[in-house]
């Protein structure tokens, strides 16, 4: 037995055989060409095609795994759309009269070298993510040079020189037990996908990856780090009672913490799941979820080519509270804009469309779709626990309008003896530094808050969350986010009302503490996360209570 040594990317134990992977024998051909225009055009509408399949992995992702993680593509979006690596793609192609397929390929070469040498390692990660997109757009410009999918009968340990985020996403996880590769660090795409995924994951093998063989029965142990080339059988037998003993504990979490109320100084706390589709509130209840925290409503108006209509709407709302039964529903009024894109709206092009044209800003403008929408949720609100939130507000304004329009549609739905919850409750995200600073006079206004932290932070902290160059500048521990948040914690109890957490940061065990002790009423995670939550959230309190 040999036991070499990487990088821990992804905690957990796999057992099995190895599959190696040949991902990095792209060849591109050099052609000279006489007509540039035609091959700029060529690329163009490459980029166009690779930044649409980007959007939809993103889309699908964030379903999945939630904001935090399923960004990986949207910064796969921004670096495509990047002038610096544009701009060096069409100077190849008009200076040297290449191919389009080549000029990518070179740039990208070159891109990905300059940041291999960067000090930073968090930037050292990007050259996979450069070689990724420029893979991705040279199978737009040609069909033929797209990378085979991972196939396999019987499940296995997959071991790659190295995987891109969008190589590591294709993946079946019924079949991929762990992954394994020569390069790579905690801090890559590809790592944190592995870890969202649930599949353990050793990296920088190195040249002990040549010890590699296909067929190979071996142990990866992605906590250590640790990978066992044809382990011995009391090996294999001690790894594989840990595996069982691992199965047991998650399946036991399981058990004691689906029905699970948590109270703490004698309230409950709601532990709800964040959702962006109907079908999505299965995996809300199987991981016992409370409630929905956040039903991301946009949703319904991507990945289409035209408006949801009313009754679209109301069947979609109604699914989801039929389903969830008495359990509270809160349902996000769309937030498009920003970096969730509508073509089909033909919003204007913004330089910073993170503090432009979005959310409740388009709602109040163009009315008729706010008056759609509203009309489909307070008709499905007769089928269940409906409370509705308007997000991006800054402004008492902002709020007495919405709830203006929404009192107009209720008279409108009454006139006509349509029935609805005519007690509907109605709050706001406080997701605004400005929504914070005047958290005192909007609550006054709200029946409830819920704090989306991720746009917090970034507005608080002047940080774009999609920037790689400043992640670590975007940190929602930071002390002036949480001073942010204590403000608007403190301004909802004194007026009455809960308030909840429904950004990334609900589910940071670092911040479980600090959100008991603000007196938070309801965390909202993607469902994979709400048993977890629970768990860390008892412990809190029995660990509060042991200091008593």
């Amino acid at each position: 037995m040999k036991k070499l040594h990487g990088i821990g990317t992804s905690d957990g134990v796999a057992i099995g055989r190895l599959m190696l992977y040949q991902n990095d024998k792209l060849s591109i051909e050099k052609h000279y060409i006489e007509n540039t225009e035609n091959e700029l055009a060529r690329f163009k509408a490459a980029q166009k095609q690779a930044e649409g399949a980007l959007n939809e992995i993103y889309l699908k992702l964030l379903k999945q795994v939630g904001e935090k993680d399923s960004m990986i593509f949207q910064i796969h979006i921004m670096m495509l759309q990047d002038e610096d690596f544009t701009e060096a793609i069409q100077e190849k192609i008009v200076k040297e009269q290449v191919n389009a397929e080549f000029a990518v390929w070179e740039t990208g070469q070159e891109f990905a070298e300059q940041f291999a040498q960067m000090d930073s390692e968090y930037m050292r990660g990007r050259k996979t993510d450069v070689i990724d997109i420029s893979r991705r757009l040279i199978q737009c410009l040609n069909k033929s040079t797209a990378a085979g999918p991972v196939n396999s009968e019987e499940p296995f340990i997959l071991a790659a020189e190295d995987l891109t985020p969008s190589e590591t996403v294709k993946l079946d996880q019924s079949k991929v037990l762990a992954i394994v590769t020569r390069v790579g660090s905690r801090t890559s795409h590809s790592a944190i996908l592995s870890r969202t995924m649930g599949i353990p994951a050793v990296a920088g093998l190195e040249d002990s990856f040549e010890k590699l063989k296909d067929g190979m029965f071996v142990i990866v142990d992605g906590t250590s780090g640790e990978v066992l080339l044809e382990p011995d059988k009391a090996t294999q037998e001690n790894y594989e009672k840990r595996q069982t003993e691992s199965i047991n504990s998650k399946n036991k979490l399981k058990q004691s913490l689906g029905n699970t109320t948590i109270m703490h100084n004698g309230r409950t706390i709601e532990v709800n799941a964040n959702i962006g589709h109907p079908g999505d509130v299965q995996s809300a209840l199987e991981n016992g979820a409370d409630g929905i925290g956040l039903f991301r409503s946009e949703f319904l108006y991507m990945g289409r080519d035209s408006l949801p209509t009313e009754d679209e709407q109301f069947e979609a709302y109604r699914q989801v509270l039929k389903k969830m039964g008495k359990k509270p529903v809160i349902v996000r009024t769309f937030d498009i804009g920003a970096d969730k894109k509508v073509p089909y709206l033909h919003l204007p092009e913004e330089e910073n469309p993170a503090l432009g044209y979005r959310a409740i800003r388009i709602c109040l403008d163009q009315t008729d779709l706010f008056r759609t929408q509203l009309r489909a949720l307070l008709r499905a609100s007769a089928f269940g626990n409906l409370k509705i939130m308007f997000p991006m507000i800054i402004s008492t304004e902002e709020i007495r309008t919405a709830k203006a329009i929404l009192e107009d549609i209720k008279s409108d739905l009454s006139a006509k003896n349509i029935a609805f919850d005519t007690a509907v409750k109605v709050g706001i995200m406080i997701e605004t530094p400005a929504a914070a600073v005047l958290s005192s006079e909007l609550a006054k206004e709200c029946d409830f808050f819920s704090i989306g932290t991720n746009d917090l932070t970034q507005y608080t902290l002047a940080a774009d969350r999609m920037n790689g160059k400043i992640s670590k500048l975007y940190n929602q521990r930071n002390p002036a986010v949480l001073k942010m948040i204590e403000m608007a914690a403190q301004s909802a109890h004194q007026a009455g009302i809960p308030v909840g957490i429904c950004g990334e940061s609900a589910a940071d065990p670092a911040l479980t503490e600090f959100y008991l002790k603000l007196g938070i009423d309801e965390l909202s995670v993607v469902s994979p996360s709400v048993l977890s939550l629970k768990s860390a959230l008892q412990q809190a309190i029995q660990s509060e209570s042991g200091k008593d």
